[in-house]
This record gives structure tokens, C-alpha cells and sequence, in this order.
């Protein structure tokens, strides 16, 4: 029978092949970055809503703690914002590549945020993940933004995930996501009022984005969002940003299935494809190692 960090671990998997399609659903979306994360978090907020009333889930938690949720809830939707605004201004490739580097990222910041020392190997297979990065994509000037903006998007993402695995000790995972999805609502919100976007226009969805935004706000947020918090319960912030360096494998290939001429893959692309692959299953296999002894 496989233990509850296998059958994380393996749930994590079906997690980040969702995440890769929604870079698939943000390019095929016509809505600008900033509205479609609005829309995104607003239908996500909303089904996992039905699901804590169909469960009786109950959402009571101290005040303090909700507003570091709404906190951590900004912070998940700058993620989004930088993320679906790089693949916006480059393309799905260049923008799940640098996501890539969130695991770098996680190596630094989550032994800051837990006062603990940095792992030799953790930050050694970070290195490697940016070093199958550089030979995956020969960057080109016109990407700049992209490219910043997805870095941007990593950090936060890695951020997020170290904050985020704190809370699961605690708290369930349904109603983290709950506050945490409602505050990037929020805070967009009033952003967008700010700007004074919200008018008419801002709310006419085409068909095509309505159905596939309840794709991406359904099975992409809803479901992922809490089923990736919950498995932060078996596995570290590092093993979960690590493994979610698939995700730009997983993306990549889907987005050449559905866009063909559009992504290009160079041959160096499975070079770093094979070298990222390689340093989630070994840091899978220290990690599984470790905690048995």
C-alpha cells in the first residue's frame, strides 16, 4: 500500500500537468492579464463556495489569522497577474521556462522563513534547474518583459508556497484557499476600482473565455489550488516548487499539440526537459530517503 507521501506525491504530479494547461487556457483567453485573474479567482471563490456547503466545511478561524490569509491571498494573485501577463507579452514556452526557477528561489527563501540552515543539495539542484533553463531557450531581446515578469511570477510563486505550507499545518486546506482566493479578490478589486475599469465592457465575456474560464477557474483553481495546499501536509515547500518545474515540460508540449507553428521546440529543449526531469525524480528520491531514516 503506498504511504501518504507517495500518494502526495503522485497527487502532485496530476496537479502540476492541470497547471500546465493553464497556460494553454491564459493564451487561448483574448482578456487582459489583470480582468482575467479577477475573473479567475471571483469563479474559483465561488465554487469552492458550493464545495464548502455540500461538505459543511466549517470556515470559522481567528481574525489574525484571515488576515494573513487575504495577505497570502495577494500575493498568489500578483502571481497569477505577472504569470498570464508574461505569456501575454512573449509566449506559453519562454513563460513556463522561467517558472522553472522558483525552486532556486524556494531554496533561499524557505530556510529565511523557517530560521533553518540551507541545504547543500537543495540549492545545488536549483542551480541545475536554471542551468537546464539557459539551454532550453537562447533568449532573444523582445523577450526581456517576458522574461521578467515570469521570474517575478517564480518568486512570488515560491513565496507563496513557503508561507502556504505553514498555514496546512493548522488549518485546512479548503478553507485557506477560501480566504486566501477571496482576498485576491479583494485586493484586485480595489485595484481595478482604482482605475475605474469596472464598467460595462469589463464584464462582456465572449462565449469562448466564458466557457474556458470556468475551465481554469474550476478544475485549474478550484480543485488544484486546494488539492496542491493539502499535499503540503507530506511534502516541503522545496519538493513541491521543485516538482512543480514540470509544469513548463508539461505546458510546453501541450501548447506545440495545440498551438503547432506557434511554439517552437529546439532540440535544446529536451536536453534541459531531460535535465529538469532528472533533478525532480533524484530530489524525489533524497527527499523519500531522508525521511525514512
Amino acid at each position: 500500500m503506498l504511504s501518504d507521501n507517495t500518494k502526495s506525491y503522485l497527487h502532485l504530479h496530476l496537479i502540476v500537468f492541470i497547471w500546465g494547461f493553464t497556460a494553454i487556457l491564459g493564451a487561448l483567453i483574448t482578456l487582459e492579464a489583470m480582468p482575467l485573474v479577477w475573473f479567475r479567482m471571483l469563479f474559483a471563490v465561488f465554487f469552492i463556495l458550493i464545495y464548502i456547503k455540500w461538505k459543511k466545511i466549517p470556515i470559522t478561524v481567528p481574525k489574525k489569522v484571515i488576515l494573513k490569509f487575504l495577505v497570502a491571498g495577494l500575493i498568489i494573485a500578483l502571481h497569477w497577474f505577472t504569470f498570464f501577463r508574461a505569456i501575454k507579452v512573449s509566449n506559453v514556452s519562454i513563460t513556463l521556462a522561467c517558472l522553472s526557477t522558483g525552486a532556486f528561489f524556494t531554496s533561499i527563501i524557505e530556510p529565511i522563513f523557517f530560521k533553518k540552515k540551507m541545504v547543500w543539495y537543495e540549492i545545488f539542484f536549483g542551480l541545475i534547474v536554471v542551468f537546464g533553463l539557459t539551454i532550453i531557450f537562447n533568449v532573444e531581446g523582445k523577450y526581456v518583459e517576458g522574461i521578467a515578469l515570469a521570474l517575478t511570477s517564480a518568486f512570488l510563486s515560491a513565496s507563496f508556497a513557503v508561507i502556504n505550507s505553514k498555514f496546512v499545518q493548522q488549518y485546512d486546506a479548503t478553507v485557506i484557499s477560501f480566504y486566501e482566493l477571496s482576498g485576491g479578490v479583494l485586493f484586485f478589486s480595489v485595484f481595478l476600482l482604482f482605475l475605474g475599469s469596472f464598467n460595462a465592457d469589463f464584464f462582456k465575456l465572449s462565449v469562448e473565455d466564458f466557457v474556458y474560464l470556468m475551465i481554469l477557474s474550476s478544475v485549474c483553481t478550484a480543485y488544484a489550488f486546494i488539492a496542491s495546499t493539502a499535499v503540503m501536509k507530506f511534502l516541503s515547500p522545496y519538493t513541491v516548487m521543485l516538482t512543480i518545474n514540470l509544469e513548463p515540460i508539461y505546458g510546453i508540449i501541450l501548447a506545440v499539440l495545440w498551438f503547432k507553428d506557434k511554439e517552437q521546440m529546439s532540440p535544446e529543449f529536451y536536453i534541459g526537459a531531460v535535465i529538469i526531469l532528472i533533478t525532480v525524480i533524484i530530489n524525489g528520491i533524497i527527499k523519500s530517503r531522508a525521511k525514512a531514516t
